[in-house]
């Protein structure tokens, strides 16, 4: 019971101080993070992050087409990747058929 009255005090002391300089420290970090995102060096570094982003994505979309696209479940799945030209298959008597 003891601990628990401490650990509470303790708390209620650690708010009260926090909340008095709590919105001044706020305000603080945020001129700080105005500042940053609005450094040139820091927006051309975040264009440039982005581009590369945009080309991982096309470079992983592009490999997962193409291993879909050798497999028989790929044939299905291709059409909801945007993959429009007619595939062909293999029949049971190994003769090639249209989807």
């Amino acid at each position: 019971m003891r601990t628990r009255l401490i650990f509470l005090a303790g708390f209620g002391v650690g708010y009260v101080f926090g909340a008095r300089a709590g919105r001044e420290r706020y305000e603080q970090l945020m001129r700080v993070a105005r500042r940053v995102r609005e450094n040139p060096t820091v927006q051309e570094t975040a264009g440039i992050l982005q581009a590369q982003a945009g080309g991982l994505v096309h470079t992983a979309k592009d490999s997962v087409t193409d291993k879909l696209s050798h497999t028989r479940v790929g044939n299905k799945v291709s059409g909801f990747l945007g993959d429009h030209e007619p595939r062909t298959r293999t029949g049971p008597n190994g003769m090639h058929t249209e989807p």
